[in-house]
Parts: structure tokens; C-alpha cells; sequence
């Protein structure tokens, strides 16, 4: 019989909060895993610095989930753009407006921390609507005045940690000018999108009337891309470029005027709604969209048994299809429809 770990040390630790969870069955089951796959790298041949970090980079992830986990169900927008933006700029205030805006329709607004455009989207949406997460450089000197000391802030070391809690916490995207990272970030919005690794989001584009900025960029990008039969036509229905800030306010909050979320479950695609479709326009639905199933057929439905078990949203109304898209640009006509009624 082995002996009974120590409960001050980190194995009697973990083996306490395991007897005592009251997590679901699939919880425990992932963190079954996760344990199991530090054997893996206790066992295995990986270096002192892969160790490092896979262990720094579970540590501020699980501290940013605490800090967003009060926030989960409040609806949230990611704002990207240049730290070197100076309030000067027109871009600048546009920004704090656009912000300002999205905080009065019930947004929370997520951004980096830094200066420049993430101080403005702060500013706009005052302290209390604001949530940060920086990243931990030698050339800045920490969180932007708006949000340092405040408890919805986390700094962290990584890019990839960073970027992944900026684009899981939230609903919306509103991209504006910035350079090599802001283009990184923007483009890989567009990838997860086009190939369904993350669900469908409103992505905004804004720029200053008559100093554009996507625009330009877009011009080039966009049939380049299509004459090489890199991107699809129907990708550019990921984005919305625009100059205009109500226009961008609108295109976020119309998203979800009725749409709510996705779910895969048993690889049927469902999409929740937060009303019915009456059957008369259902079936002009079912009539339109029916080539996104693979078997030409929406349904509406009530929640799976899954969903029931899982407890995700189970009041809400379902639309079903076997979804046969490699990417969710072409879903999006079919969220517009839901939308309009």
C-alpha cells in the first residue's frame, strides 16, 4: 500500500482537491489529462527551458481565467491598434468614442494595457468597463494609468498566452491602425475564423475618413489573394471595413440581435438563438441556406441531450445542420437572416 502523500506538499495537495471537487466528471477528466501530461514531461526528454515553459505559461493562463471568470458572461470587446499612437491623432479619439459607445450598449472592452490605441479604448469605456492584459516588455513600463492597480488586470510573459485571452473572453473584434503587431493579431483573427477554429465574431475594421488605413491595405491583399486561389471570394464577409463609428458600433451589436452561439455537438452544427424563427420564414430559410447542410435540411430544435447535461444555454432556441463549409464565412449570411427576426 503506498503511503498517504503529505497534504502540505503539492502532490497531497492536488490528490485533497480531487477527493473533495465538485467539478463535473468531464472536468476532472481534463485535469486527469493535464496532470497525466506532466508525467509525461517528468518521464520524457524535454529541456529545462521547454519545462519552464510549459509550467510559466499554465500558471498565467490560470491566472487570467481567474481574473476574467468574474466577467464570463458579460459581453466583451477586443480592441486592437498601435501602442504609438499619441493623442494627437484622429485615430485616437475615434477610438475613445467608439469605445465609449460600445461601453453605453453593455461592452465591456478588452485590450492590451499599453498605450497609444488601448489607452484610448480604456479611456473611452471608463475604468469599470475596462479589462487589460499586457505583456511584459523592456521598452514599456507596465499597464497604461486607466487600468493599473485594478483588479481586472494581468500581465504576462507571453505573446501566445496574451493573444489567446484577448481573443477567447471576447465576442467582438475592432481592429484599428497599428503596425507588425496589430497586423498579427488582425490576420490572426481572419485564420481562425476562415478555418473554424474559433466561432463566428464580428471583426471591424476603422479608419480615419480620408487617411485610410485598411482600406488601402485591403485592396491589394484581397484580390491577390483570390486570383491565387489562397482565399475565397466569401472570406471577405469575415470583416467589415469602415470609417464610421456607428456604423461600426452597429455592426458588433446587430450580431447579436438574435444570434447567440454555436456548438458542434456529434459533428451536427447548432446554432442557439435567442428567438424562434416563425416556420413560414423558416422554410423560405431552409430554402436559401439549405446548400450549407449536407443534406440540403435545417431544422429547429430544442437543446441536445449534451447541452442539457452541460447546462450551456439550454433555454435558448436551435437551429441544426450538417455543416458542410470548411470555415464560417459562409455561415455568416445565414446569422444575418437569424438576425432579422
Amino acid at each position: 500500500m503506498s503511503a498517504t502523500p503529505d497534504p502540505t506538499s503539492a502532490l497531497g495537495r492536488i490528490t485533497n482537491l480531487f477527493d473533495n471537487s465538485k467539478r463535473s466528471a468531464s472536468d476532472l477528466r481534463l485535469l486527469v489529462r493535464l496532470l497525466t501530461t506532466t508525467g509525461d514531461l517528468l518521464e520524457g526528454d524535454a529541456s529545462s527551458l521547454d519545462i519552464k515553459i510549459a509550467s510559466s505559461a499554465i500558471e498565467e493562463m490560470s491566472r487570467a481565467f481567474e481574473m476574467f471568470a468574474p466577467y464570463r458572461d458579460v459581453p466583451k470587446v477586443s480592441i486592437f491598434g498601435s501602442a504609438r499612437t499619441t493623442p494627437d491623432n484622429p485615430i485616437y479619439e475615434t477610438t475613445v468614442q467608439t469605445a465609449r459607445e460600445l461601453a453605453d450598449a453593455g461592452y465591456m472592452v478588452v485590450t492590451g494595457a499599453g498605450p497609444g490605441i488601448m489607452e484610448a479604448g480604456m479611456l473611452g469605456a471608463g475604468r469599470d468597463r475596462s479589462i487589460g492584459v499586457s505583456i511584459r516588455l523592456p521598452f514599456e513600463t507596465g499597464a497604461n494609468s486607466v487600468i493599473a492597480g485594478d483588479e481586472k488586470y494581468v500581465s504576462m510573459r507571453y505573446f501566445f498566452t496574451r493573444k489567446l485571452m484577448l481573443v477567447k473572453e471576447s465576442h467582438a473584434f475592432l481592429c484599428l491602425p497599428g503596425g507588425f503587431g496589430t497586423l498579427d493579431e488582425t490576420f490572426e483573427l481572419l485564420t481562425l475564423a476562415q478555418t473554424a477554429k474559433s466561432v463566428p465574431v464580428p471583426i471591424v475594421m476603422l479608419e480615419i475618413a480620408g487617411d485610410p488605413f485598411w482600406t488601402p491595405l485591403m485592396e491589394v491583399m484581397e484580390p491577390l489573394l483570390i486570383r491565387h486561389g489562397l482565399i475565397t471570394a466569401s472570406d471577405t464577409s469575415l470583416y467589415k471595413i469602415t470609417d464610421d463609428v456607428r456604423e461600426a458600433v452597429h455592426e458588433i451589436t446587430a450580431f447579436y440581435a438574435n444570434y447567440h452561439s454555436i456548438r458542434f455537438v456529434n459533428n451536427r452544427l447548432f446554432i442557439r438563438a435567442q428567438r424562434p424563427i416563425d416556420s413560414g420564414a423558416f422554410t423560405e430559410m431552409i430554402d436559401t441556406f439549405g446548400y450549407l447542410s449536407r443534406d440540403g435540411l435545417l431544422t429547429q430544435s430544442g437543446p441536445t441531450d449534451v447541452e442539457i447535461k452541460e447546462n450551456d444555454v439550454p433555454h435558448l432556441a436551435r437551429i441544426g445542420l450538417d455543416y458542410n463549409a470548411k470555415g464560417f464565412a459562409d455561415l455568416r449570411p445565414l446569422i444575418d437572416a437569424i438576425n432579422r427576426h
